[in-house]
């Protein structure tokens, strides 16, 4: 009877989630038109406990996005703006010695940087250094900071949205493919369609400014994070991943003839726990305590687009990496039984 009982307290609490985040979306389209599956994917990304990497020209509303999502869930926000003399210091802090007036004695004390923090802007993150990049990114790993020979946490959730202006490449620095892999999505914004883009104009240009109501804390966001991992997946589905995932490997005896190619390096296994958990967050955000094949196939893109490269032949046809992922979504065939 205790199990019945806990069972009905878990469903419960997952359907009181679940409305949640439908508010905090309703919230954050308060203020950003349009973006639809952006937001959904940074939704997905958050609850699955990655980091997400935004792509867009300028004026697509990115750094505005990150904003008020912060407002919606009632984190900490802060925001670094990247540029080419940024140090790593910048971002994790830095030491410096204080004199105490009484005494004479001088300590070192430890100034902690924007990177505690819960959510974290990281804008054009391309526009700095590797040596800055490189701080930062082993922070997202490792979810702490090493300062004189001290770890210090950082605090939780945690979760980073760096931006990239894919037009401007002038004076920046692309991240390695390695770094690349740590974001679990690269999420891409497009322009608005034309009647959104009217609306836009509309809310922006009068006096008025949207007021955005806190809806989830930090606890509730890990206790969303912790069940994400507890959604179910069945072993045709794990199969579906790992085959999707190996099929971009060129040296791969299941990789399609078009992908050999094109594709000059594949995912790592890496790519197959990315789609796994953002599979497992786009159910629980649709409302299923349990992963299809869907699922998998709805976070293919954003999750396999940054760790797919392509080579001189696609680049010279004009083959990009979405519609590699495309021909791959065709030649992968899903499990007929999670369908």
């Amino acid at each position: 009877m205790s199990a019945e009982v806990s069972l009905v307290t878990a469903e419960n609490e997952v359907e009181t989630l679940l409305a949640d985040t439908g508010r905090l979306k309703a919230q954050v389209q308060r203020r950003i038109v349009g973006q639809q599956q952006v937001v959904d994917e940074v939704l997905m990304c958050l609850i699955a406990g990655g980091h997400a990497l935004l792509v867009g020209v300028p004026g697509l509303a990115k750094t505005l996005l990150v904003r008020t999502l912060s407002e919606a869930l009632k984190l900490e926000f802060r925001r670094v703006q990247f540029t080419p003399d940024l140090m790593p210091g910048d971002i994790t802090g830095t030491e410096v010695i204080e004199e105490d007036r009484t005494t004479g004695r001088r300590a070192a004390r430890f100034i902690r940087g924007p990177i505690f923090t819960q959510i974290l802007l990281a804008d054009e993150i391309n526009r700095t250094p590797p040596k800055t990049q490189a701080a930062l990114l082993e922070a997202m790993q490792e979810g702490r900071v090493t300062a004189g020979g001290e770890d210090m946490m950082l605090p939780r959730p945690f979760f980073v949205l760096a931006t990239q202006n894919p037009v401007e490449q002038e004076g920046t620095y692309p991240l390695p493919e390695a770094q690349l892999d740590r974001f679990m999505f690269d999420i891409r914004l497009d322009y608005p369609s034309a009647d959104e883009e009217v609306q836009i104009l509309r809310s922006t240009t009068g006096v008025q400014d949207a007021k955005i109501e806190a809806v989830l804390d930090a606890e509730r966001v890990m206790t969303l994070q912790k069940w994400v991992r507890e959604v179910p997946v069945a072993d045709n589905v794990f199969q579906y991943a790992a085959s999707l995932v190996r099929a971009t490997r060129p040296g791969d005896a299941s990789a399609p003839e078009d992908v050999k190619r094109w594709i000059r390096w594949g995912a790592g296994p890496r790519a197959g726990q990315a789609l796994i958990l953002g599979a497992k967050a786009n159910a629980l955000l649709s409302g299923r305590f349990h992963v299809t094949p869907e699922d998998i196939r709805r976070v293919a893109a954003p999750v396999l687009r940054h760790r797919v490269l392509v080579n001189f032949h696609a680049e010279a046809e004009g083959i990009s990496p979405d519609r590699v992922i495309g021909r791959l979504m065709e030649a992968v065939a899903p499990p007929r039984s999670g369908l």
